[in-house]
C-alpha cells in the first residue's frame, strides 16, 4: 500500500493522467485527514476551487490542495513527535497508562479526525495547519470557554456523534467535535445545557 510521501509524489508527476493525481489526493486523505475523510476533501475543494466531482481539475490547484495537507501533516508530526518523547519520559516515570487526557491523542491516531467534522460540508475555513495549530496549542495550554479553532462559544453537546466518542461538545460555528481536554468543566456544561433545552423543546 503506497504511504503518504508516495501518494503526494504522484500527485505532483506532471506526466500522471489528471484523474489518477486527484484519486491520489483523495488516496492522500487515507492517511492523513484531519477534519475526516469527506470534511477534509470538502475544505480543500473549497479553498482551491476544485469541483468535488471533476475527474480532470486543474493540476496547478491539486497541488496547491496538496500543499496545504503538507503542511498541516507537518505541524501534526511535530506534534506527534512531542508527544511520544512525553510517553518516553512518563513511562520513565512509571507512568505506564496514558491519563485520560491522552483519549483524544488516542481516536486521532495517524492523524485522521484530529478536528473531527460531523457534517462533512461544515468545517473551518482556516488552512488546515492554522486550524490545527490553534487545536493543539489550545491544548497544551489547558481548558478554555471557547472553541480552540475558531474561538466562538457557540457550542452544544450532541448525543449522535458518527464516530467515538459517539457524543460530545460540537461549535456550531466551524463544526469541529471539540475535544473534551480543551474545555473548561463550565464550557462543557453550558454545551450539556443546551442539549437538555433542545430536548425539553422537542418535547
Amino acid at each position: 500500500m503506497a504511504g503518504f510521501r508516495s501518494l503526494a509524489r504522484q500527485v505532483r508527476d506532471p506526466h500522471s493522467d489528471l484523474a489518477l493525481r486527484r484519486y491520489s489526493l483523495r488516496k492522500c486523505l487515507e492517511r492523513f485527514a484531519p477534519y475526516g475523510h469527506r470534511a477534509t476533501w470538502d475544505h480543500l475543494c473549497a479553498r482551491h476551487g476544485i469541483g468535488p466531482e471533476d475527474r480532470a481539475p486543474d493540476p496547478a490547484r491539486l497541488v496547491r490542495a496538496l500543499e496545504e495537507l503538507e503542511e498541516a501533516r507537518a505541524v501534526w508530526l511535530a506534534y506527534e513527535s512531542g508527544f511520544a518523547e512525553r510517553r518516553r519520559r512518563e513511562k520513565h516515570d512509571g507512568l505506564r497508562r496514558p491519563g485520560s487526557f491522552d483519549d483524544w491523542h488516542r481516536r486521532t491516531w495517524g492523524g485522521n479526525g484530529i478536528a473531527l467534522c460531523e457534517d462533512p460540508g461544515t468545517h473551518p475555513t482556516a488552512p488546515l495547519a492554522e486550524a490545527l495549530g490553534r487545536l493543539i496549542a489550545a491544548l497544551g495550554t489547558g481548558p478554555g470557554g471557547s472553541c480552540p479553532v475558531c474561538a466562538g462559544d457557540a457550542i452544544v453537546w450532541r448525543q449522535d456523534l458518527h464516530r467515538e466518542p459517539w457524543s460530545g461538545p460540537v461549535c456550531t460555528g466551524c463544526g469541529i467535535v471539540v475535544p473534551r481536554p480543551a474545555l473548561t468543566e463550565r464550557a462543557l456544561a453550558k454545551a450539556r445545557a443546551s442539549r437538555t433545552r433542545d430536548l425539553a423543546w422537542v418535547a
